[in-house]
């Protein structure tokens, strides 16, 4: 018989280097479909993410740190920062908590303490208990009264992610879920999503500001006036990883500041004349 015949028999190495790439151009096919699975799924948590902006949060009942129930309209009245982790994810989840952590000391020092809330919530409920949240929030030296760290059933977790727009789901390495921080307004409206573990601070702080001169605009006493002035005249600077005072956006805002007290005034002496 010809070698012709037996191309297989007469040609091993080549019958492999053909098997090789085969298996090689099937994995590789395997992988590309893989991650465009992956990228559907991230694109569509996006969406759904982005839909939640301008939905009102319900009235829901956590369970804070020590056990205690924490109703969501305890928050209401200034803004929520909202995060979402389970605590066996040491990665991603902790990572984004070590940094928000950091951006909102930045967050605090530039906006006042008291200003907002944080809520960082649990969304693992068969593991999430009060005493994993607390060892939680503890290993990662957060200690601020206005920081809540809470779980739930399984019932009200579901809906409060579903209200944030926060997609999750059972996996083999625990959970997939998109990383992102929720901002609520004084209303508990949500009012803007973050996503990724290592945001910059100003993605979060300038929303922040936003919200709390919204807040404070109601104000026509002096300290309030002072306060917005000064909230509206603090930029970020990078170098020094915190928001300092900017004096030429005072410079270049103590016209219309003039103009605007100038009305306030004079409606103030009319109104007062009629009385």
């Amino acid at each position: 018989m010809r070698c012709a015949d037996m191309r297989p028999h007469c040609h091993p190495l080549r019958a492999a280097v053909l098997a090789l790439a085969l298996y090689a151009a099937t994995m590789a096919s395997g992988r590309v479909a893989a991650q465009s699975l992956a990228n559907e799924a991230e694109a569509a948590a996006i969406r759904a993410s982005q839909a939640a902006i301008g939905t009102q949060t319900s009235d829901l009942t956590l369970v804070d740190a020590t056990g205690r129930p924490l109703r969501i309209a305890e928050l209401r009245g200034r803004p929520v920062v909202v995060s979402f982790i389970f605590t066996n994810c040491y990665v991603v989840c902790s990572g984004l908590t070590l940094h928000l952590r950091d951006v909102v000391r930045i967050a605090r020092d530039t906006l006042g303490d008291g200003s907002f809330a944080v809520l960082t919530v649990g969304f693992d409920s068969a593991h999430d208990t009060p005493e994993r949240m607390q060892a939680y929030a503890r290993d990662r030296a957060i200690v601020d009264p206005d920081w809540h760290f809470v779980g739930g059933d399984p019932l009200t977790v579901r809906r409060l992610t579903d209200e944030l727009g926060f997609t999750w789901a059972p996996s083999p390495r625990g959970f997939d879920h998109v990383t992102q921080v929720t901002l609520l307004d004084g209303a508990g409206v949500v009012a803007a999503q973050l996503y990724g573990e290592a945001f910059e601070p100003p993605e979060l702080v300038e929303p922040l500001k936003r919200l709390v001169l919204r807040q404070r605009v109601e104000r026509s006493s002096v300290q309030g006036l002072i306060e917005r002035v000064r909230l509206y005249c603090t930029v970020y600077d990078p170098a020094a990883r915190r928001y300092r005072f900017d004096y030429s956006m005072l410079a270049a805002g103590l016209p219309p500041l003039f103009a605007l007290a100038a009305v306030a005034l004079g409606f103030t002496y009319l109104t007062r004349r009629r009385r």
